[in-house]
């Protein structure tokens, strides 16, 4: 169609014009290959977010179906985030952040090597998530891969497993991004828990200690050590943030802080609860944290 059909197209059926143009879309990608029979050892690239990467594994395992995963961590592509502040700047996976990933996810026994993507062979490549026209606003991160990949797993039970101590035994751990903040939610209330600590950047700290001045910041050395952290609080209440990918994926007792205008990450299974407006974020607190 001209440009004139398109426009005239649009105006006539707006819902017909949106299907016309994804099966366009849909026709210019290649489908990825589906299976490999007879590997034992199969090969993912992941260029996303680190939360993007722990929502993955589900695909990860059962696309690989009991043979060893190889995650090849593709560094320093661009991301485009809007006008919110987000820690690794305009890039969805830095060196650091994915040396920092590593040990966490090789202590996942599938897991068997985790390495920067320098062009080795591949058998998987995550990254058509990004390439496919849905809606990457809204649903579950973790099921988009089960779209492209026609896999499954059970969501509600835990795809990493982190031993559990009693290091914060008696604490409502916290993490908040500066991104995905749900109006009108304050974590003032929290004042009256005394035991409280933080997890996330500096300037993610700050922001939350106006609101709860007692609140003390917990530094982490890599993201196995905060999976520590987060399998070993009474509560973790997080954001749409890697740390609560984390938290989801272990399934602790964990509330989620869902923002309106981008809800594509869920809760599934047992111990998970999510909020988006005040009454109810201080009555779960409240409930799951006796």
């Amino acid at each position: 169609m001209n440009p004139i059909q398109k426009m005239l197209f649009k105006l006539r059926d707006p819902e017909e014009y949106k299907n016309h143009e994804f099966l366009r879309k849909i026709n210019q990608i290649p489908h990825p290959q589906l299976s490999f029979p007879g590997k034992e050892d199969l090969h993912f690239k992941h260029s996303g977010n680190a939360g993007d990467i722990i929502y993955a594994i589900p695909a990860m395992l059962g696309l690989a179906d009991g043979k060893n995963i190889h995650l090849h961590l593709n560094v320093n592509q661009f991301a485009s985030y809007g006008k919110k502040p987000h820690p690794l700047g305009n890039t969805m996976l830095d060196k650091k952040m994915a040396e920092q990933l590593q040990p966490l996810l090789i202590s996942h026994p599938s897991i068997k090597t985790c390495d920067i993507y320098t062009d080795q062979p591949i058998d998987f490549d995550l990254d058509l998530i990004r390439k496919y026209p849905f809606l990457l606003n809204r649903g579950n991160i973790a099921r988009w891969y089960f779209w492209v990949f026609a896999v499954n797993y059970d969501l509600s039970k835990a795809w990493l497993q982190i031993p559990n101590d009693s290091l914060l035994q008696d604490t409502i751990l916290v993490a908040r991004s500066q991104r995905y903040n749900a109006p009108g939610i304050d974590y003032s209330f929290l004042q009256h828990y005394p035991k409280l600590s933080f997890i996330g950047v500096p300037a993610e700290f700050e922001a939350m200690k106006k609101m709860v001045p007692h609140i003390q910041y917990l530094p982490v050395t890599d993201f196995y050590v905060m999976a520590k952290y987060i399998a070993s609080c009474k509560l973790f209440i997080g954001n749409q943030s890697f740390p609560f990918a984390v938290a989801e994926a272990l399934k602790v007792n964990r509330l989620l802080e869902i923002y309106f205008q981008t809800p594509n990450v869920s809760v599934a299974g047992a111990n998970g609860y999510d909020f988006c407006f005040q009454p109810q974020f201080e009555k779960l607190v409240k409930e799951r944290f006796m």
